[in-house]
């Protein structure tokens, strides 16, 4: 039994290059892939870099009741906004009974996200009553509203007239029943002049068929006068357009087209938000219409849908219209062809791509459970940032200094050994941090700066630990090169169970916890892995090299491994005892 031991030991001895150049090629070639993809720092998180922080509260109004399912739901929904917005390491949690926290780093369309999330009322589809340029007056106004996308365009909007010239036979009842061609589609407003003219628009508001439930209200004129003296073009007023208004009244809201603001006389809501089910933004190849927003409703969803723009198409313009209303603004105000069956619709014009998808998102993700207010704004700058990131390398620089220290004076030689593999350590982690930032999102924040000094003392304990076996064989008596070998498989063991312990409780501190703890798990758990790679593919490779050296295997003071101040005892069997009866008895030690 015992020559098979020592046969595995000899191979296991006599290639231990192997490990060493398989650690080196990871690591060059981990290096030159950040190097290759440009991102040669790991990115920072907004307590390191700066950003913005948001605090919102909920608000019980329009019959949603605040509890965890709601505040769980609009978690979820602002997620997502911010992540249709290409917002890689913002987060989005909970704090308390009716608060949420939005983290949006910066550099990374913070801004746009804050315009997103921070306001955070209903989507709805109205249809348009009356709509007129804001603050200027509307040139050459059409003669007629029976043409819905012809009616003088612009040069500027040619791109939309060409994406309307199909509809121009008039989306009518008539043209429905004569059975011509049915796209399910919407077409964006062509024109600013396809708008009514002032006069034009005092006229729909008595003639719109959309809008009986406005006539028959006692506000209607109330409302009208809130519309004439509306002037979209100051913020102010934008801002008081439509407050409280409930999604079964008219309103009155501005919105913004070709960099000019229109106000808009609205009526009541005929679709919800949330009866949207899907929207994504898709490149037309076959139309040539460009970028266009692609709907599909839940069930519900598809009857009203079909019931609002079977009304709208009958109408002229801008009464077949319908405004996509966020917060009290319209995003966008398309016109209808003809009534759209099936829960499929989309929107056309022209878009830009980054138009088109944000359209998309508001479809998609604007409906939220409850209202909510913007409590504070807080900026952290990138100055406060930089000193924050500076005492977290300060803390790290002087722990790795006190190891070092520990080493140098308990192991002297070995402690080379030590730090070349924490150096490993940090090289491996340094460059796997800078990659997974452009390739998850990973953000280096404070509490995984914390995770990754804690870390320094995790893999100096699996050195630490290794060391003793060694110096414990050598203790029995054993020269370095096998104490070296057989101190391995029970230092092996020791250290997997206790980097195994590790690892779980960093996996289970990342699944239930939120936010930056989540970092200093993360970071804890790489670090952990990396630790187990290093001991196994540099550390125990190079001490068996070092154990052919005679520095070491003959055991100078300063190796650490001296026997003499180890209190080694005496090589076993150094004499033959004589055989026989004379022999007397035998130390059971010594057998």
């Amino acid at each position: 039994m015992a020559a098979p031991k020592r046969g595995r030991s000899a191979s296991a001895q006599s290639k231990p290059g192997r490990s060493l150049a398989l650690i080196l090629i990871a690591i060059v070639a981990l290096t030159g892939g950040m190097f290759v993809s440009g991102h040669t720092t790991p990115r920072l998180g907004i307590d390191l870099a700066g950003g913005t922080s948001i605090t919102l509260k909920a608000k019980a109004d329009q019959g949603s009741a605040i509890n965890e399912a709601n505040m769980n739901t609009a978690v979820d929904i602002m997620n997502r906004r911010v992540n249709g917005l290409g917002v890689s390491e913002a987060e989005v949690q909970t704090q308390g009974a009716d608060h949420i926290i939005v983290n949006i780093p910066k550099g990374t369309n913070s801004k746009e996200a804050q315009q997103q999330v921070g306001t955070t009322a209903k989507l709805y589809f109205r249809p348009v009553l009356a709509s007129e340029p804001s603050g200027t007056t509307p040139a050459s106004p059409s003669p007629s509203a029976s043409s819905s996308g012809g009616a003088s365009p612009s040069p500027s909007s040619s791109g939309k007239e060409k994406a309307s010239s199909s509809s121009s036979a008039s989306p009518t009842a008539s043209a429905t029943s004569q059975g011509r061609a049915v796209t399910d589609a919407l077409k964006a407003d062509p024109t600013p002049s396809g708008s009514s003219s002032p006069s034009a628009s005092s006229g729909a508001k008595t003639s719109a068929s959309p809008s009986a439930t406005a006539s028959a209200n006692p506000d209607t004129t109330k409302l009208q006068a809130q519309y004439a003296a509306l002037n979209c073009a100051k913020p102010a007023e934008r801002a008081n357009a439509g407050t409280n208004a409930k999604p079964g009244d008219p309103t009155v809201a501005c919105g913004e087209r070709d960099k000019v603001w229109y106000k808009y006389l609205l009526g009541p809501a005929g679709v919800d938000g949330t009866e949207v089910k899907k929207a994504q933004a898709v490149f037309d190849t076959q139309g040539g219409s460009g970028w266009q927003v692609q709907m599909t409703f839940t069930g519900t969803g598809s009857k009203k849908f079909a019931d609002i723009t079977g009304q709208l198409a009958k109408n002229q313009t801008p009464q077949n219209e319908f405004g996509i209303v966020l917060d009290g603004e319209v995003v966008s105000s398309p016109y209808v062809q003809t009534a759209i069956t099936g829960g499929q619709a989309e929107i056309s014009g022209s878009f830009t791509q980054q138009e088109a998808q944000n359209l998309a998102n508001m479809l998609s993700y604007g409906a939220l459970p409850l209202s909510f207010k913007e409590e504070t704004v807080t900026t952290v700058t990138a100055a406060l940032g930089g000193e924050q990131l500076r005492a977290g390398l300060i803390a790290g620089a002087i722990g790795l200094a006190l190891v070092v220290i520990y080493l140098i004076a308990y192991y002297r030689g070995l402690s080379l050994v030590a730090m070349a593999s924490l150096l490993v350590s940090a090289i491996l982690t340094y460059v796997i941090m800078s990659l997974l930032g452009p390739a998850i999102g990973f953000a280096l924040n404070l509490p995984a700066v914390c995770g990754a000094i804690v870390a320094i003392g995790i893999t100096a304990d699996s050195f630490i630990v290794y060391f003793e076996r060694i110096r414990d064989e050598i203790r029995e008596g054993r020269s370095l090169r096998p104490a070296v070998e057989r101190a391995w498989p029970r230092a092996r063991r020791t250290i997997l169970v206790s980097d195994f312990v590790s690892f779980l409780a960093a996996a289970v501190l990342f699944i239930v916890t939120v936010g930056k703890v989540q970092g200093f798990a993360f970071t804890l758990g790489l670090t952990t892995v990396l630790d187990v790679v290093v001991v196994f593919l540099f550390t125990k490779p190079l001490m068996t090299l070092l154990a052919r050296r005679k520095f070491f295997a003959d055991g100078h003071k300063w190796s650490g491994l001296d026997p003499k101040s180890l209190g080694a005892k005496p090589p076993l069997r150094r004499t033959r005892r004589p055989a026989g009866p004379a022999a007397g008895p035998v130390d059971p030690k010594e057998a």
